[in-house]
């Protein structure tokens, strides 16, 4: 099991990015949640199994047809934090 923090950075608000993430988590069946950051930023929290957490990353890496991801950082996420099932957006 997998889990990870990642930071997305570019133009990734206001261009469906969360939506993008929650649509593309719920098809590879990961937990998780996603959010807007005031610096602009997306953070998601992610976890499942390893090759479909892989898959998740590497679609975000891409974004959605709207958006310019200019950066991911990627952060192993330690084991206490709950991560909701099924994948959510948090405001």
């Amino acid at each position: 099991m997998l889990r990870l923090r990642l930071c997305v950075r570019g133009a990734v608000q206001g261009v469906g990015f969360r939506w993008f993430a929650r649509e593309t988590a719920h098809r590879l069946g990961v937990a998780g949640w996603v959010r807007n950051c005031a610096d602009g930023s997306v953070e998601i929290a992610v976890g499942g199994d390893d090759e479909r957490v892989e898959q998740f990353a590497s679609a975000i890496a891409r974004g959605p047809s709207h958006a310019s991801v200019a950066e991911v950082s990627r952060d192993p996420l330690g084991g206490a934090e709950d991560l909701a099932r099924p994948f959510e957006i948090r405001r």
